[in-house]
């Protein structure tokens, strides 16, 4: 299989959900082998950021890539529809230091990518090879990643809130073709609880109901009939 980059550059345009800055966000296509690249334009030199695992610097309600003094956060949206479409070659630009958060979902980025279109280069995919079971466990959150050898790429997810409506959930996708359809209109969302701690970190500042789900729950007391 071949290497893919767009056909041509789309920009979506929204405010930030930590930073509630204005951001455009452009989406360009890059070289054989360049990777995803993410460009700072508003800042001096316009550094590039490239969007791999040993940049990232923080995870709190994100994904947080850095490089020296340079961060762009929220890019999980955008960068997981790249890779789902296929797509390997992207030189991302943004002018500030985090993604808009549009809708709170991935869709927008899909439907921009089918809307330009893809285009196949000369050469070969690199792909990375599952030979024996990986495993990643943070001991602090007791997240767990446990990766293993198959024929196709799929994912189970589980996850467990401290909630007496939504407790334990999980979801699977056997087919990374069903990622426009099964995962990609999927929102943001988070409890009413969370909220004030969140704004106190400083972020979230760009939250809204049309951007994030806001989940509330509270108990109803039946009052028995006499």
């Amino acid at each position: 299989m071949k290497q893919k980059t767009l056909k041509g550059s789309f920009s979506l345009f929204g405010k930030g959900l930590h930073t509630g800055l204005n951001l455009t966000v452009t989406f360009n296509p890059a070289p054989e082998n360049t990777g995803y690249k993410i460009q700072r334009i508003d800042l001096e030199g316009e550094p590039i950021i490239d969007a791999i695992a040993e940049n990232v610097v923080d995870t709190q309600r994100g994904t947080v890539l850095g490089k020296g003094d340079a961060r762009v956060s929220t890019v999980e949206h955008g960068l997981a529809a790249l890779y789902a479409l296929g797509i390997d070659n992207c030189l991302i630009q943004v002018n500030g230091p985090e993604f808009p958060i549009l809708d709170g979902s991935a869709i927008k980025y899909v439907e921009k990518i089918n809307e330009i279109g893809i285009e196949e280069q000369n050469a070969p995919k690199d792909w990375y090879i599952i030979r024996k079971k990986i495993e990643v466990k943070d001991e602090q959150t007791g997240s767990c990643i446990t990766i293993l050898p198959d024929d196709e790429f799929s994912l189970t997810v589980m996850c467990s809130f401290e909630s007496k409506f939504i407790n334990s959930q999980f979801a699977t996708v056997n087919r990374v073709e069903d990622f426009p359809t099964e995962i990609a209109p999927a929102r943001t969302f988070v409890f009413v609880r969370d909220i004030e701690p969140l704004l106190q970190a400083n972020l979230i500042k760009g939250g809204d109901l049309d951007n994030a789900i806001v989940i509330y729950c509270m108990w109803s007391i039946a009052t028995p009939q006499t």
